[in-house]
């Protein structure tokens, strides 16, 4: 089979990523809700992580200000509420209330996470780099909740059950077949013949 390549101008191609609900807040004022498609783990101990966000959205003041905000992973049934998210502005309506979604106390700072959200990633920023279009937000994830739906009775947490969105190219797919787990491909296979012995 031959491959043939058409070169494009650089543009950002880098598909599937998550999509999450950044969660954020200033004291007194309605908390609000930003789509985030350009987020990331960066760190693992201290524990870190990154979204994007151009300078001119509401949101992006409210994180510049605040230095926190939650990120909450998005399920199937999540979807529609992260796009509407995603298109209106925080500026216009109260994001919580048109989607019906509950605002989640958190435990480590003052900004809520959203209750229907599997996975609620508490964040404080550390560094904010001013990048062009986007400013990148560093943050530490200084506490996280998840659903006791998705705990067995051994304490382990099924994250993969709950329906996890990908987003590629404009459009939201929810993740499917599993094709296999870290290190498969270096695991040593059992011998033929060795059962039983």
């Amino acid at each position: 089979m031959t491959h043939s390549k058409e070169m494009w101008k650089p543009g950002n191609m880098l598909y599937p990523v998550p999509v999450v609900m950044v969660s954020c807040q200033i004291p007194g004022e309605t908390p609000n809700i930003i789509t985030v498609a350009w987020a990331g783990t960066v760190c693992s101990d201290p524990v870190m992580l990154s979204v994007s966000v151009r300078k001119e959205r509401h949101s992006h003041r409210i994180l510049k200000e605040t230095g926190e905000f939650v990120v909450n992973l998005v399920t199937k049934d999540l979807v529609y509420a992260t796009d509407y998210c995603g298109v209106k502005s925080g500026r216009d309506v109260d994001k919580f209330k048109e989607m019906n979604l509950t605002p989640l106390p958190s435990n480590h700072i003052k900004t809520p996470g959203i209750l229907e959200s599997p996975v609620n990633l508490e964040c404080r920023v550390t560094q904010i780099l001013e990048l062009g279009s986007h400013d990148l937000f560093l943050a530490q994830v200084v506490g996280v909740a998840v659903d006791s739906e998705f705990i067995d009775d051994a304490g382990k947490f099924h994250l993969n059950d709950t329906k996890l969105v990908a987003y590629s190219h404009g459009e939201y797919f929810e993740l499917g077949e599993k094709l296999g787990k870290f290190g498969y491909s270096v695991q040593k296979k059992p011998q033929k013949g060795t059962k039983g012995r």
